[in-house]
Parts: structure tokens; C-alpha cells; sequence
């Protein structure tokens, strides 16, 4: 069989098929392009999801008749200045775009500059190119794409519903929307407006105008959960937003990545943000995250995906790096403030009809003081004495005495009583603050235990009388084999006989915890993990589960004292407002919700 050159036409849709996967490939491509000419304003225009029209509309600078006939050859660019491939300073350079679009689709092009008498106009139909002529028009670049894969019609089988390529449309403009809050986007599908982004107008900061383009997309819960990152380490700057760890979703979609103004969903970036939530976060929940990552145009390759969705970096491990250090230091920052969309589901739960079987116990106030005042001379009479609280006595401190007293000096309130053994209520100085004392505590003992290791190492506590651990065989040998790790974590364990293990020593910081179980768990867990990988590598854990087992228990009754130095330790240490699986520690209700709640507003 003899070799032979392809054809163009031929070579032109074997491009298509790595540049062009579906209609959101050629919304991103033309977006792109309209970036890079200095558009101020992208208005997309889509019919069955993009698979019968793409029109993409924008003011940039335009092109001359023979920029026209360039551009729909391969491999023409205005975007590569030098013959440096590494100095790539927009976001289309490739010059496939056009002539891969023409090859499969019937694209029309019409563009004039800002100094000519007219636009013009150019065709390309199944790659036969016609033009340029004359053309109405205004300033700026129109794009038409019609009859998207017409001329290879067996790629139109794999199209999904027009639906869910809109869908995608979608999302690559809200992408580059984000990379862009300098340009004003839109997006019509089928007569109706589906995204209408102005230009950021704030006058603000950089940070400012980026929160106001990403509350548009993301929603105001996103606007009022997020917290800044800003870091810049070796030349790297990162700036952006990150939501707090109980503002999250079962998925990775609102995750969004930037590498020099280009989206990106590079999994070196993903991995980092999922290390750097580790301690806050269940492994099967993701954050909201808007990151931008400025680096040098040598020190990023962008050419290493047909469709740019990739990049490569020189030095991998220096980006990873900033990366967790900056959002684990931001969110330690945070302290204990948790999401406000706890608060508001929690609201949601006692909207009307949501609770079909709860009845009120009384229908006015006085028969609600007629029953107490009996049930308390009922027992008196029997020879029971008072009637069981529900909650506990006020504390003495001088600051509680009243009840409004204090309360505007904590953040997180002052304990008013403790529910069912197992949730502190507190009250702050605008509403009330209900804490799972379990979970708080579980988090406090875990920070403390990072910072100790941190230090000068976790101080131990030596048992009086060895607690013995009955345990399988394997079990058993796997605890034992890692004995050595253990002691440097303050547990220290020896053999005591077959299939049982006795625990000498245990972190200081624990107290009296669940042994036994603790045991138990961290020999599931030994199980699941690398055997080469060592208990320092999953310090967080180890250190998760030796917390759990040792925190406050649901079910314990803690006095006054207790319960407000729980709350005082959870204001001025990190992460407290979510436990070590993401699940928040406390839910904030604000006084003017709660009176809504009850028709007072």
C-alpha cells in the first residue's frame, strides 16, 4: 500500500474532530477568538442546543478582507507575534478554529474594522470557500455556524439532547465569563434569554469586581459564603474565591479553574483543592471554588490538549503547593463561621406544610400556662416533686445574669440550655445559635492534636492499668505492625496474647475515650490504605478518628461552664465551624427569621 498526502478538506475535518467534540466546542473556539480581538461585548445566539445555528457577535477589532481569506486557511494566526511556541499571550493561537468549523458545517463570516467604508463578508460551506465581498455591518466580528456536522453526518449520532448541549453552551460561557467580568456576555437559545452577564461595573478592587461577575453566575449564596484567597510565591500569583466547607455539592461542576485568564479543568489543580479541603471535607462532597493563577508564559505549556482544557506546568509541585498552602491558610482563617445556607435550611424545614405531621400542643397562650401549672400541682400532690426540666439552670457568671447580657461580646453567644444531652443552644446578640456539642468537640480535639504534632510532639498519658482490645488475628497484626507510627502519635500498644492487643499509653489531649473502638477503627481503616504508605502521610486521618473517639459524646449533659467554654474554644480555633467530615457544627438563626417563623413580620 503506497503512502499518500491527504487532502485538505480531509485534513481540515480530522482537525474538527479534535477542536470540534460538539456546539459548546465552537461556542468556546468563536468566544475565544472575540476575546482575543478586544471585544467589550459577546452576544451568542443558539437554536436546538447549537446543532441547526451558532451565531456569535461581538465589537473587537475586526478583520480586512484579507485577514478574511487568511483566516479560514489552517494554521493562520494573528496570535504568535514571534516564533516563540512558548510565548502564547491569548487565548486562540492554534488557527484551526475556522477552517475545522468550515470543513463539517456551512460558516459564514462577517467582519469589518473601526477606519473601513464597509464589512465583508466571506462563506465557507463543506470546507468550498466563497469571497470575500462587501457586507453590511457594524464594527466587530459575526460568526454564523449553521448545520453543525452536515457534512459528516455520523458524528451528529453522537450529539446529546438539545437540551444538554445547550447545557454545555452554557457553561463555556459562564467560564469565560468569569476569566472576563470586563465583557458583557449574553446567551439567547430558541427566542429565550438564557445568560445576561453586564460588565462588572464595581469600582472596587480586582477581588471586588471578579465576586460581583461570580455571585451572578453562582448565585448569592455563593456571594455570601465565599472568602478570598490571595497568595503569590516564585513569580506565582492566585487570587479568587473559595466557599466555605459546608457550603458544598456531590460533584466536582463547581469547581472553576484559570491559568492566565484561559479555563482549564486540569487535574494537578483539582487534586490540589481536594488536598487542601482534606481536613474539612467528606472525601464524597466538593467545595465551590473560582480560582485565577497567574505564572509566566515559559513557565506553562497550554498547547498540550487539542482543546486547550489542559495545561502543563514546569514546576508542578510549586503550584500544587501555593495552591494548598493558600486555601488552607484562608480557610483557617475563617475561624469557626460556618455557611449561612445551614441556617437557611434549617428555616426551610419549619416553613409551613413542610412538617405534614407536627401539631401545635397547645392553640393559645393561656392553655399552654393552665396545663404546666397542672402538671406541676399534679406532681406535687403525688409526692414527685418539680416537674423535669428540658433545659438546664442558667449559669452564674455575671455576664449571663441577664438575658440580652454578653451576648453582643461572642460571636457564637452565651449557653442558654442544653437539648436532648446532645445540642447546645445558645444566644447570640441577633438570634440564637444551636451547637452539636459532639462535632465541635470532635473538631477542636483535632486541630489541637495538628498543633501539638506540629510542635514538640503529642504528650501522652500513661493508663494505671492497661486497657486489653480483643481483636481478630489480622487485625490484630495489622495494629501491631504499626506500632512504631502509633507511639509517635501518643498511642502506644503491645501484643497481649493471640488476637489481643493492650494500649499502655494514650494522647494526652483524648482523655477518657473509647479505646476499644478506637482500635477497632484504626485497623479498618490500616486495612483500606497503602501498606507502603506511612500514618504520618494520612495524619489527617488518623488524627479524625482518634478525635472522634474521644470527643464529647451525644448524650452526656454538660453544666453552664462546660457548654460556654465549648463555645468560647470554637471562636478562636480554625475550621470549627464544620466537624472533620464537612458536616457543620452549628446552624445560626437570626432573630428577625425566627419571628417570621411565628407571623411577627
Amino acid at each position: 500500500m503506497s503512502i499518500r498526502l491527504l487532502p485538505p478538506n480531509l485534513v481540515n475535518q480530522i482537525a474538527a474532530g479534535e477542536v470540534v467534540e460538539r456546539p459548546a466546542s465552537v461556542v468556546k473556539e468563536l468566544i475565544e477568538n472575540a476575546v482575543d480581538a478586544g471585544a467589550t461585548r459577546i452576544d451568542v445566539t443558539l437554536n436546538e442546543g447549537g446543532k441547526s445555528l451558532i451565531v456569535v457577535v461581538d465589537n473587537g477589532s475586526g478583520m480586512t478582507p484579507r485577514d478574511l481569506e487568511v483566516a479560514v486557511e489552517r494554521h493562520a494566526t494573528s496570535k504568535l507575534p514571534s516564533d516563540d511556541f512558548l510565548d502564547i499571550g491569548f487565548l486562540g493561537f492554534r488557527g484551526e478554529a475556522l477552517p475545522a468549523i468550515g470543513s463539517i458545517s456551512r460558516l459564514t463570516v462577517t467582519s469589518r474594522t473601526a477606519d473601513a467604508e464597509s464589512a465583508w463578508y466571506m462563506m465557507v460551506s463543506g470546507g468550498q470557500k466563497q469571497g470575500p465581498v462587501p457586507a453590511p455591518h457594524r464594527r466587530g466580528t459575526r460568526v454564523e455556524v449553521r448545520d453543525l456536522f452536515y457534512a459528516t453526518p455520523a458524528r451528529l449520532k453522537f450529539l446529546k439532547a438539545p437540551t444538554t448541549e445547550l447545557n454545555n453552551a452554557i457553561d463555556v460561557v459562564e467560564r469565560l465569563a468569569m476569566a472576563h467580568p470586563e465583557i458583557a456576555f449574553t446567551l439567547t437559545a430558541d427566542g429565550k434569554s438564557r445568560v445576561n452577564l453586564p460588565a462588572a461595573h464595581s469600582q472596587g478592587s480586582l477581588f471586588d469586581i471578579h465576586l460581583e461577575r461570580l455571585t451572578a453566575i453562582l448565585g448569592k449564596e455563593f456571594g455570601a459564603n465565599a472568602v478570598p484567597v490571595a497568595a503569590e510565591r516564585e513569580g506565582l500569583k492566585l487570587y479568587g474565591y473559595i466557599g466555605l466547607p459546608t457550603l458544598n455539592r456531590g460533584n466536582a461542576m463547581a469547581q472553576y479553574l484559570f491559568v492566565n485568564g484561559r479555563p482549564v479543568r486540569d487535574r494537578l489543580l483539582q487534586g490540589a483543592v481536594r488536598a487542601a479541603y482534606q481536613d474539612v471535607l467528606a472525601s464524597n462532597r466538593y467545595p465551590y471554588v473560582a480560582l485565577f493563577l497567574e505564572v509566566s508564559r515559559t513557565e506553562v505549556d497550554v498547547n498540550v490538549h487539542p482543546a486547550k482544557a489542559e495545561v502543563r506546568f514546569r514546576d508542578a509541585g510549586l503550584v500544587r503547593g501555593l495552591l494548598i498552602g493558600a486555601i488552607r491558610h484562608t480557610l483557617a482563617e475563617s475561624g469557626h463561621r460556618a455557611s449561612s445556607s445551614v441556617g437557611t435550611a434549617a428555616l426551610s424545614a419549619f416553613q409551613s406544610g413542610s412538617l405534614p405531621h407536627a401539631r401545635p400542643f397547645f392553640t393559645r397562650p393561656a392553655q399552654a400556662y393552665g396545663a404546666a401549672r397542672t402538671l406541676e400541682s399534679a406532681m406535687a400532690e403525688h409526692g414527685l416533686g418539680e416537674a423535669p426540666s428540658l433545659f438546664l439552670p442558667q449559669p452564674s457568671a455575671p455576664n449571663t445574669t441577664n438575658v440580652s447580657q454578653g451576648t453582643e461580646n461572642y460571636p457564637l453567644g452565651v449557653a442558654r440550655a442544653q437539648v436532648h444531652e446532645t445540642y447546645i443552644v445558645a444566644q447570640t446578640a441577633d438570634g440564637i445559635v444551636i451547637v452539636d456539642q459532639h462535632a465541635a468537640h470532635e473538631r477542636l480535639l483535632y486541630e489541637r492534636m495538628k498543633q501539638a504534632l506540629g510542635m514538640d510532639g503529642i504528650k501522652r498519658q500513661l493508663l494505671l492499668i492497661p486497657e486489653v482490645v480483643e481483636l481478630d488475628d489480622d487485625a490484630a497484626g495489622r495494629v501491631l505492625a504499626r506500632a512504631g507510627e502509633l507511639a509517635e502519635l501518643g498511642l502506644v500498644i503491645e501484643a497481649f496474647g493471640t488476637g489481643a492487643v493492650a494500649v499502655r499509653e494514650v494522647p494526652a489531649l483524648l482523655g477518657e475515650g473509647d479505646v476499644a473502638g478506637l482500635l477497632r477503627d484504626l485497623s479498618d481503616e490500616l486495612a483500606e490504605w497503602d501498606e507502603a504508605m506511612s500514618l504520618k502521610e494520612r495524619l489527617a486521618d488518623v488524627c479524625g478518628t482518634m478525635a472522634c473517639h474521644s470527643a464529647v459524646r451525644a448524650g452526656r449533659r454538660l453544666n453552664p461552664t462546660e457548654m460556654n467554654a465549648l463555645l468560647r474554644q470554637m471562636e478562636v480555633t480554625p475550621n470549627s465551624g464544620q466537624c472533620n467530615h464537612g458536616r457543620p457544627t452549628y446552624v445560626e438563626l437570626k432573630l428577625t427569621d425566627i419571628e417570621r417563623l411565628f407571623g411577627r413580620r
